[in-house]
């Protein structure tokens, strides 16, 4: 807690002397009274990396928006306890939600396969891919991280359309009919895809300047004491 505290102040004294000073959110339509809302999908397998590291950019740019992002956890189906990948438990409040939701992310999993907790299982059970892509609509931006691709893919919402995920399952998104960019983050509007785990904190910092402005984005990469890397491929017009 104390952290988290140290963190806010920091992002909000920053953004008193660096934002406020020249507006990065001009014209933009997020505010504490109807905020930017992210929902990140969790599953039993999920890597940690793969969700940690987007929702400590979130959080501190709802701290620092005075409350214009908002960041939650949901599952599937029901609220549960999550199983990640590394033995982290998650207790997330909320079952499948995304009707309240401004941009949907889907981390991904290690390399287990189809019969135990991760990608290739909620892809071999169905349920997730069917409700990603029955969550589909206009105003809804779906992303992912890592593997999570795959699970976008077997949702069908990758094929023609510029991707990237984690290099090892590359030739897997392919044949799904993706077109593959090799660049760290790729944004294709409505769908915007990540390369392996820590690109995550790239495709968030990548969102936040794209909805608040560059400023707002490089504050909070400041206070995270993160660098951005790597190309971040945009389609034409954005």
């Amino acid at each position: 807690m104390q952290r988290r505290t140290i963190l806010s102040a920091a992002a909000a004294g920053t953004l008193t002397t660096t934002v406020l000073a020249t507006p990065a959110t001009a014209g933009r339509r997020w505010s504490p009274a109807r905020p930017f809302r992210v929902r990140m999908v969790l599953f039993d397998g999920v890597a940690e990396q793969d969700f940690i590291g987007p929702n400590e950019a979130f959080t501190i740019a709802g701290f620092a928006s005075g409350g214009a992002v908002t960041v939650d956890y949901v599952t599937g189906t029901v609220p549960r306890t999550v199983d990640a990948l590394g033995g982290t438990r998650v207790v997330v409040s909320q079952g499948w939600s995304t009707d309240d939701t401004d941009l949907l992310l889907v981390p991904g999993g290690g390399p287990t396969g189809p019969d135990e907790p991760g990608v290739a299982h909620e892809i071999k059970k169905g349920q997730l891919p069917r409700s990603i892509a029955a969550a589909a609509r206009r105003g809804l931006v779906v992303s992912s991280v890592c593997t999570g691709a795959l699970l976008l893919a077997a949702a069908g919402l990758t094929r023609g359309r510029p991707c990237n995920t984690h290099h090892t399952v590359r030739d897997q998104l392919a044949d799904s009919g993706a077109v593959l960019k090799d660049a760290r983050v790729v944004d294709d509007g409505d769908l915007i895809t990540s390369a392996g785990s820590t690109s995550g904190i790239d495709l968030a910092l990548h969102v936040l300047a794209r909805e608040f402005g560059p400023d707002f984005a490089l504050m909070i990469a400041g206070v995270l004491e993160f660098e951005p890397r790597g190309t971040v491929w945009t389609v034409r017009g954005r």
